[in-house]
């Protein structure tokens, strides 16, 4: 499923950045994309129709991602990938399922039911609440990037970056967690590959299927 269009897309003359779902936390100096008109909003997109720019230096997405289908998240990074300049980097910050199964869920058949009442609550909403619709882990999120066609993955700690622009960006609440195990997952993909790796078609298909059928 495709869902970019062929809009022609806005030249960029100097290094511009994009930060995309960015709600009501405008980011000085980006362009501030979302699908509501909220203040602070420099474009009002529905990146799921494509991402009508090139030649961008940056596009950092922070809780975001989770946000989309499966396909939809593909076509997303698919979309940032092209809209970046050839050294351009993309910066995402998504739940990390990890972390989600194991603070959310205890694996103890002697529990007393309320607590397993709490925990099936929990893991629930971590999965279908505030709009989620995929929710991914550290080989997962680096799968689907290196789908897109991006060359070199690499994993940050909240706020941390080697690179200047990229740092202190995250402004979505923390959570106690630590580096083994973070409560989210703070990803930078950057390069372009000639033969992208796809997803598994077997799992991906009986996955799609599931999905799918309602």
């Amino acid at each position: 499923m495709k869902l970019f269009n062929k809009a022609k897309p806005e030249p960029v003359s100097e290094p511009s950045r994009l930060h995309v779902g960015c709600g009501q936390e405008a980011i000085a100096g980006w362009i501030n994309i979302d699908n509501r008109a909220l203040p602070g909003v420099d474009r009002v997109l529905d990146v799921r129709q494509g991402l009508p720019f090139e030649n961008i230096e940056a596009i950092y997405a922070e809780h975001f991602l989770e946000h989309l289908s499966l396909e939809e998240g593909l076509d997303f990074l698919r979309g940032c990938q092209k809209a970046l300049s050839p050294v351009g980097i993309l910066r995402l910050s998504t739940p990390n399922l990890d972390w989600v199964y194991a603070t959310h869920y205890r694996l103890d058949q002697k529990q007393p039911d309320q607590e397993g009442f709490i925990d099936c609550l929990r893991m629930n909403r971590a999965f279908h609440g505030w709009g989620h619709q995929f929710l991914y882990n550290r080989a997962m999120l680096k799968a689907v990037l290196r789908a897109a066609g991006f060359d070199e993955v690499t994993f940050h700690r909240y706020g941390e970056s080697p690179h200047d622009a990229l740092r202190g960006l995250e402004r979505h609440e923390t959570w106690e967690d630590t580096e083994a195990l973070p409560h989210v997952l703070i990803a930078e993909a950057s390069g372009h590959t000639r033969k992208p790796v796809p997803l598994p078609e077997k799992e991906l298909a009986e996955f799609l299927e599931a999905i799918h059928i309602r």
